[in-house]
């Protein structure tokens, strides 16, 4: 590897990498490179394991399989592994999202040492996106409402229809 912009346009990681490289470093550009060359029809997104009686593989050149054994044409087996890969990213950020609002929570009642609301404007922006009417609340009372209703909208914390019928 010497030219490190195929890689990435910033200048730091491409420098990050030439360093990488110089030391030894194995990167994931270089186990890629010892995987080439790729199946073409994983690198196509034509590739579908979902279900036990797979793998299927639609074949991009219409000579071979146009549908996998559920009946999902190209589209639809592309789509799904797009859809799958966002859903396990995002599911794996969960609960960083949800440390975050356990600390908005605390701040509001005053329970996190050192944290302070640095930007009551951006506050009360994201709760106005909640729906959250905040009167005269004071920038705590706010964090502590935004936090609640984050905290009831966030997976496997409720499933009354009651508390997040409001939200």
């Amino acid at each position: 590897m010497s030219d490190f912009k195929e890689f990435s346009i910033c200048d730091d990681a491409q420098s990050t990498l030439k360093k990488a490289h110089q030391d030894g470093v194995v990167t994931a550009w270089d186990r890629f490179k010892k995987q080439e060359p790729q199946c073409g029809f994983c690198v196509s997104g034509l590739s579908c394991r979902v279900c036990a009686m797979g793998p299927c593989r639609i074949d991009p050149h219409g000579k071979g399989a146009h549908y996998g054994v559920c009946g999902a044409d190209a589209d639809i087996i592309s789509a799904r592994n797009l859809a799958r890969m966002v859903a396990a990213g995002s599911a794996s950020h969960s609960d960083h999202a949800r440390d975050l609002v356990e600390v908005l929570h605390k701040i509001g009642t005053g329970k996190a040492p050192g944290y302070t609301i640095k930007d009551p404007g951006k506050l009360k922006r994201v709760t106005k996106e909640y729906g959250i009417d905040t009167g005269s609340l004071s920038d705590n009372e706010i964090a502590v409402r935004l936090a609640e209703t984050m905290h009831r909208t966030h997976m496997g914390v409720d499933n009354n229809y009651v508390s997040i019928e409001d939200i």
